[in-house]
C-alpha cells in the first residue's frame, strides 16, 4: 500500500472521510427501519432490528485502544470502507433469497462493528494528521461534511428508492413487502460502490495518522488504560448526576426518532399521514436535516454569547418540547405538505439548536481529566445507549398505543430530560464560550 502524499491538503480528505462515516451509520441505524418497513415489516420488529444496529457505536470506546496498536489508522479506515462497501453490494444480491433477512441481520451487525471501527480510525487520522491551529480550522468542514450524510442517506437514498420503486418498477408505493426488493437492491449498489470509490479516493490523499505517544503496546496494557479510565472516571464529583444527564437528555428523541418516519409513511387507516418514500426523504430527510443544520449553527452561537450554566435548561426544553409537533400531526392529520413540513422543519430546528448543550456538556464538564478523550466518549456512548434502548421497544410501545396515545407518551418522556438537566452539575467554569480554557486544562501533561 503505497502511503499518501504528506503534502495533501485536508480538504481532499476530511470532507470525504466524514461524509463516508455518516452514511455509513445512517445507513445501518436509520434508513434500515425504512426499508425494513418497506418489506411488510411491523413497526415493533423494524424500530428493534435498525436500533440494535447502534450497539457497536455505543460500546467502540471499549476496543479504541486496540485499533491504536495495529498497523496505521489509514490502514484501518480503507480497510473499513472496502468492507462496508463490499458488505452493502453483497446486501443487495442478498435480497429476495430464501430466509433472506436472518442473513441481512447478520451482515448488518457485522458492518455496524466495522462502521465503528472506521470512525475510530478516522477520528485518529483527524487528530494526528493535523495541528490544534488546523483542528480549529477544519472543525466546522468536518461537522458539516458528517451531516451531508445523513441528507444522501435519510434524504437522497429514502427519496430515490420511492422513485424507483414506483416510477421504474411500476408498483404501488402505497403497499408494503416484496415488490420493494427490487428499488432496495439498487440503493445498496450504490452505496456500495459509492464507499468503495471513497476507498480508492483515501487510498491516494489521506494521510497515515500518527500513532499518539500513550497508546498501548500490548492488549494487556490496553486492557490497564481501559480499566484505569473507568476507576477515573467514577472518581469524578457528582459523575452519577453527569450520567444521568448523558442518557436521559435525549430519551424523548429516542422514542421519536424511529416511529417519527413510520408514521410518514403509515397509511390514514392506520394512523399515519400516508406519505411516500419520495416524501419522506424530502420532508424528513432532506428539509428536516438541513433545519438540524441551521438549528446546531444558532444554538452554538447561543451558547457562546451566553455561556452554557445559564442556557443548558433553555436548550433542554428546545430540545424535548417541539415534539409536540408530532402530537398535533398525529391528531389533525394534515394532508397539506406544506403543513407537514412545517412541523417537521420546528421539530428539527430546535433539537438541532437545544443539542449543542450536550455535546458542549460532556466537553466541559464529563470530559476533563486525565482521560478526556475517553470520558468524553463515554459520554457520547451513553447517548447512543439511551437511544438504541428507546429505539428498541419505541415500535412495540407504537402498535400497542397508536400513534396519537405514543406521542402523547413522547410528551411524558420528556420529563426525565428536564430533571436530568436541572440537577446537571457544574463543576468547571464554562465562562462565555464553550471551555476552550477547560478543554486545555484537560490535556495531560
Amino acid at each position: 500500500m503505497q502511503p499518501a502524499k504528506p503534502a495533501a491538503s485536508p480538504l481532499l480528505w476530511v470532507p470525504t472521510g466524514y461524509f463516508t462515516m455518516a452514511l455509513g451509520y445512517v445507513m445501518l441505524t436509520s434508513v434500515t427501519a425504512i426499508m425494513f418497513k418497506n418489506l411488510g415489516m411491523d413497526n415493533g420488529r423494524a424500530a428493534q432490528y435498525s436500533s440494535l444496529l447502534i450497539l457497536a457505536y455505543t460500546i467502540k470506546p471499549l476496543f479504541a485502544p486496540f485499533v491504536e496498536m495495529y498497523r496505521t489508522k489509514k490502514f484501518f479506515v480503507l480497510c473499513a470502507q472496502i468492507l462496508i462497501g463490499l458488505g452493502f453490494a453483497g446486501v443487495g444480491l442478498s435480497l429476495g433469497l430464501p430466509g433472506y433477512m436472518g442473513f441481512l441481520m447478520v451482515v448488518f451487525f457485522a458492518l455496524s462493528f466495522i462502521g465503528a471501527t472506521q470512525d475510530i480510525a478516522s477520528d485518529g487520522v483527524y487528530v494526528t494528521s493535523l495541528d490544534s491551529r488546523a483542528q480549529s480550522l477544519y472543525c466546522g468542514i468536518q461537522s458539516l461534511s458528517w451531516n451531508i450524510g445523513p441528507i444522501v442517506a435519510a434524504g437522497g437514498m429514502v427519496y430515490l428508492s420511492g422513485y424507483l420503486h414506483t416510477s421504474v418498477f411500476g408498483h404501488d408505493p402505497k403497499l408494503f413487502g416484496p415488490d420493494w426488493i427490487d428499488a432496495w437492491r439498487i440503493i445498496f449498489f450504490l452505496v456500495g460502490g459509492l464507499t468503495l470509490l471513497m476507498a480508492l479516493w483515501h487510498l491516494r490523499f489521506m494521510p497515515q495518522g500518527a500513532r499518539a505517544a500513550d497508546m498501548p503496546s500490548s492488549v494487556r496494557d490496553a486492557g490497564r488504560i481501559l480499566l484505569d479510565a473507568f476507576v477515573t472516571l467514577f472518581q469524578k464529583r457528582d459523575i452519577w448526576r453527569m450520567i444521568a444527564f448523558a442518557f436521559l437528555f435525549r430519551l424523548s428523541i429516542g422514542f421519536l426518532e424511529k416511529i417519527g418516519p413510520f408514521f410518514m409513511v403509515d397509511p390514514a387507516s392506520k394512523g399515519g399521514l400516508g406519505l411516500s418514500n419520495e416524501m419522506l426523504g424530502l420532508i424528513y430527510g432532506t428539509y428536516g436535516l438541513a433545519a438540524v443544520l441551521l438549528g446546531s449553527l444558532l444554538g452554538g452561537w447561543y451558547v457562546a454569547k451566553r455561556g452554557l450554566k445559564s442556557t443548558l435548561f433553555v436548550l433542554c426544553c428546545a430540545v424535548n418540547i417541539p415534539n409536540v409537533t408530532f402530537l398535533l400531526m398525529s391528531i389533525y392529520l394534515p394532508s397539506s405538505l406544506l403543513a407537514i413540513t412545517l412541523g417537521v422543519v420546528i421539530e428539527k430546528f430546535f433539537f438541532g439548536f437545544g443539542a449543542v448543550g450536550f455535546m458542549i456538556y460532556l466537553m466541559q464538564q464529563l470530559a476533563p481529566g486525565k482521560y478526556t478523550t475517553t470520558h468524553y466518549a463515554f459520554g457520547t456512548g451513553l447517548m447512543a445507549l439511551s437511544g438504541m434502548v428507546t429505539g428498541v421497544i419505541s415500535g412495540h410501545l407504537q402498535e400497542m398505543l397508536g400513534y396519537v396515545s405514543y406521542f402523547v407518551f413522547v410528551m411524558v418522556a420528556t420529563i426525565p430530560s428536564f430533571l436530568a438537566t436541572w440537577f446537571a452539575p457544574f463543576h468547571i467554569d464554562d465562562g462565555s464560550t464553550p471551555a476552550p480554557d477547560a478543554q486545555a486544562k484537560a490535556v495531560p501533561a
